[in-house]
């Protein structure tokens, strides 16, 4: 041994006696350290990192919700909700919309007690509880949702992470709100899974709502950020930042950088597979464009998502007719029609050919408008709507699917923090090279 190997052997020695190192290994250059992996854990319990993380968002809340101006309106605070290119706060009247068209998805499958994870300050709430029997909210900031509970007898607000919709606490409000069995028929996650860390945390929290809903019920997961768009979203949001030679860069280092987790309906239809697989149920999955008739972010990088569990005999898949010649074709037979182009999406076609519009195209009609599984810039109308629900394991078998973890980052980034604490009073550490080593992907990148 040289007296040039001492600073290396003393850094791999204090590194490994860390409990959040799992692996230290020499290099030829210095040292590698990889993250213990109970850190990352999503069950039973959160790991320690997974827990930060969710923490940091509940911290974000907090401060955003408390800031709320005191006219603000209790039943539409829009508290944080910003253009991400300008800053701006997002129009009141499209915001009024984009809650409504969410209502109008939940309260179209008929749910009488509905269980809402991260119900934040009462939009949804507000809104649905005179329509069911039975309203409990969930949200990991205190106080969030001001007085809802005291306002009505039929409507708990309680205190739980949304990998808790099985929690003590949570089954005790349904209980007390006269839940048959303390039971859900509908649980509803909307814009809530850009706060997870990674697909694992999501897969964890779909397999309990799935897990505690009643047979026949539904599984809401709204206005997803879709993966499939990150980098449209990103070069969006640059050039409304100025263009130039750099835009392309500016527009991957933003991606990179992105905070929030981001998937597509192929992961979500997996994650969906894999949860009745364990839970022993079986799981349908329906995918939505957004309804929303101004042109924005919200309308164009987003989709929503509603599961069925034990929902009864299958229905046949309709027959698949191409756009436009099918577009008369919806005469209440079976049929799915295939590849209109998204007319939200700058670039793609027909602005006619927008959801909104092929909404208002079917009123009336036995029929759906859906986004495609495999891509998003592609629509389906499907006929008839119960059809637009598909077994999650057929869709998964499409294969592909692509996600931005944000974990890996975040994972990366506090692991440096604890290298460098660790490390302060090594002799020599100073001129040893440290690399650590990001969580591996567990599914594409975006």
């Amino acid at each position: 041994m040289t007296t040039s190997e001492l600073p290396v052997l003393a850094v791999i020695e204090r590194l490994r006696a860390h409990p959040w190192i799992g692996h230290c290994e020499r290099t030829e250059d210095g040292v590698r350290v990889h993250p213990a992996p109970h850190l990352l854990d999503t069950a039973p319990e959160p790991g320690a990192l997974v827990t930060e993380y969710l923490e940091q968002w509940s911290e974000v809340y907090q401060l955003t919700y408390s800031s709320a101006s005191a006219d603000t309106p209790g039943d539409l605070d829009l508290s944080g909700w910003r253009a991400s290119d300008s800053g701006e706060p997002l129009p009141t009247g499209h915001m009024r919309q984009w809650v409504e068209r969410t209502v109008e998805l939940v309260a179209g499958l008929r749910p009488r007690w509905v269980l809402e994870l991260g119900c934040g300050t009462g939009m949804l709430l507000h809104r649905l509880a005179p329509r069911v029997r039975g309203y409990v909210g969930t949200d990991v900031v205190s106080g969030s949702v001001r007085g809802l509970d005291q306002a009505r007898g039929a409507v708990r607000t309680v205190r739980a992470a949304a990998h808790e919709a099985a929690a003590p606490s949570v089954a005790a409000a349904m209980a007390a709100t006269g839940f048959p069995a303390a039971t859900p028929d509908c649980v509803v996650l909307n814009s809530v899974t850009q706060c997870f860390p990674d697909v694992g945390y999501l897969s964890e929290v779909v397999r309990e709502a799935v897990r505690v809903v009643a047979g026949g019920g539904h599984v809401v997961i709204g206005d997803n950020r879709h993966s499939g768009l990150h980098a449209d979203f990103s070069t969006w949001v640059e050039e409304h930042r100025g263009a130039g030679p750099d835009l392309a860069e500016r527009a991957r280092a933003r991606r990179e950088r992105d905070e929030e987790l981001l998937f597509d309906p192929l992961v979500l239809a997996r994650v969906a597979a894999e949860a009745g697989a364990s839970t022993g149920r079986e799981v349908r999955i329906a995918t939505f464009p957004k309804l929303l008739d101004a042109d924005s972010e919200l309308t164009r990088y987003r989709f929503d998502c509603v599961l069925s569990v034990d929902s009864g005999a299958p229905v046949a898949e309709p027959r698949a007719l191409p756009w436009p010649q099918a577009a008369d074709v919806l005469d209440g037979s079976g049929v799915r029609v295939t590849g209109i182009p998204n007319g939200a999406l700058p670039g793609t076609g027909d602005p006619a050919t927008t959801a909104a519009e092929l909404t208002r195209l079917v009123a009336g009609l036995d029929a759906r408008v859906t986004l495609a599984a495999h891509d998003p810039r592609s629509l389906e109308i499907v006929s008839p709507a119960s059809a637009a629900w598909r077994p999650a394991e057929e869709v998964a078998s499409l294969g592909g699917g692509a996600a931005h973890e944000p974990l890996r980052r975040f994972t990366a980034q506090r692991l440096r923090s604890v290298v460098r604490r660790c490390l302060r009073d090594v002799p020599g550490a100073k001129d040893v090279h440290v690399e650590v080593v990001p969580v591996p992907h567990r599914t594409a990148e975006s």
